[in-house]
């Protein structure tokens, strides 16, 4: 994980105009530190395969942009950060073509959770055929502990994002702009994604707080609605929908492309309609989901996977560690245990197979 040290590095150099997700991850493999590659000269920037034009905009930027302040801003804001070496990066994710180098988020990452993510999306301007077809569908998608992923956006992913709400489910929204309150479009739909938020899900960009929801960043948006989920599925496209660039993205990615049929004379469904001619995997229930991707009893798969917890001691650590690493010592500072009465514990719980030992007095969950 990275420290704070090398996170404001990140965040710095995230700021750079034209230095993306690709020539990010080229300056980290070539420096090994973020610290290093914002302190490079232009020699040593070029030396790491950096174009002239960006290697100058590099050295430009430190002159307006200071690491301690973009890191001071980030926390203020109550955002979190993740970047691509980091461990606890989403998996699905890291595997896709150009993965963001940096991600912002407010909520929490849940690996197990999340291993089972479906994609839904569609058009803004659905019927009501569109409609009830996402709400039988995504209800029962989260009735089944499957984590949904959409786009925020006025329409089907507006409902897909609400239905799963309401079931009590847990469901990402994807934005193409910043994640802070005020930088979330459409405006109308700040408050669903504070909804999101409360019901335990996860608001996440690639673009920092601030940036305006601009057209270009939206079918980007798009490769991570899809990077992040096992399967994508098309409610409802017109032809022209940034949906069906959702789907494409998917097929790019080699994960699994889905789309409800609609009548031959709605232009709703020719985006669907399409893609089923091209080979998706024709849906017409939940169960049609579940059967292409194997998972008929994912949520009795996902609670078998659950750690229990045999003593109190036991329950407050795991409530601590989950399945991100965790330091003995904030072990020890969050649950108010002492420090015997963690150690004894942790022993117990590795011996249990419940907890993993990293090294250097850091666990994770073992399961």
């Amino acid at each position: 994980m990275a420290s704070q040290e090398e996170t404001k590095y990140w965040l710095a150099l995230g700021r750079v105009n034209g230095l993306g997700p690709a020539r990010l991850k080229r300056l980290w493999e070539h420096f090994d530190s973020m610290k290093r590659a914002w302190e490079a000269d232009l020699e040593n920037l070029r030396g790491a395969g950096v174009e002239q034009k960006i290697a100058e905009e590099i050295i430009a930027t430190r002159q307006t942009i200071k690491p301690d302040e973009e890191l001071e801003k980030i926390e203020k804001a109550g955002i979190k950060i993740i970047t691509l070496n980091d461990p606890n990066y989403p998996r699905l994710l890291k595997e896709i073509y150009s993965p963001p180098a940096i991600l912002y988020y407010r909520g929490e990452l849940k690996a197990e959770s999340d291993e089972f993510a479906v994609a839904v999306v569609g058009t803004r301007k659905y019927s009501s055929y569109g409609k009830q077809a996402v709400t039988d569908i995504v209800s029962e998608l989260t009735n089944q502990g499957i984590t949904t992923v959409s786009g925020l956006a006025i329409g089907i992913d507006a409902i897909v994002h609400e239905v799963t709400v309401s079931k009590g489910g847990r469901t990402i929204g994807v934005l193409g702009s910043g994640i802070s309150d005020n930088d979330i479009y459409p405006a109308i739909n700040r408050s669903l994604g504070q909804k999101v938020l409360d019901n335990g899900g996860l608001l996440i960009s690639e673009y920092p707080p601030g940036t305006v929801p601009i057209k270009q960043n939206f079918p980007q948006r798009n490769r991570i609605i899809s990077g992040l989920s096992v399967a994508t599925l098309i409610i409802e496209a017109p032809e022209t929908s940034g949906a069906l660039l959702t789907a494409k993205y998917a097929l790019e990615q080699n994960r699994d492309v889905l789309a409800i049929p609609g009548s031959i004379y709605s232009a709703n469904a020719v985006g669907p309609n399409n893609l089923i001619k091209m080979g998706a995997k024709l849906v017409t229930s939940a169960n049609d989901v579940l059967e292409v991707l194997n998972m008929k009893q994912v949520k009795e798969f996902i609670d078998n996977r659950k750690v229990v917890p045999d003593t109190q001691e036991e329950a407050l650590i795991l409530q601590i560690i989950g399945v991100e690493p965790c330091h003995v010592d904030e072990i020890i500072k969050t649950t108010g245990l002492t420090t015997a009465q963690v150690n004894s514990t942790l022993i117990l719980m590795e011996m249990k197979g419940k907890v993993r030992n990293l090294g250097n007095m850091v666990y994770t969950i073992a399961r």
